[in-house]
């Protein structure tokens, strides 16, 4: 098996760790890679607009794919429109703790 490094590529997020996923060496495919990466990060394959391997390659085909090694780090960059958010910040009235009375008080 290989084992690579995935996360989704999102700059707002605070904490955007990594997970491990594991390819079989035998179907080493773009195809296979995009679809197992999606699997685990519970993404949409049809919201991918690419994979980027860090920091700056972007991986179109089986060969690319042939070449990775272990433990590299991948990232899905994402296509989001405005009706197809996938990821969105919680307003200030939707974070837990928020208390509206003590917004409202003036000094």
């Amino acid at each position: 098996e290989l084992v690579l490094k995935v996360r989704i590529q999102n700059p707002n997020l605070r904490e955007n760790d990594f997970i491990e996923i594991e390819l079989d060496r035998q179907e080493l495919t773009y195809k296979e890679l995009l679809r197992v990466s999606c699997s685990e990060l519970g993404v949409n394959p049809e919201h991918v607009q690419k994979i980027r391997k860090l920091p700056n390659t972007m991986l179109r085909k089986d060969k690319d794919v042939a070449r990775l090694q272990d433990f590299q780090e991948l990232e899905l960059v994402l296509t989001v429109s405005d009706k197809n958010l996938l990821f969105r910040v919680p307003t200030l009235s939707e974070r837990s703790g928020y208390n509206k009375k003590a917004s409202e008080l003036t000094y």
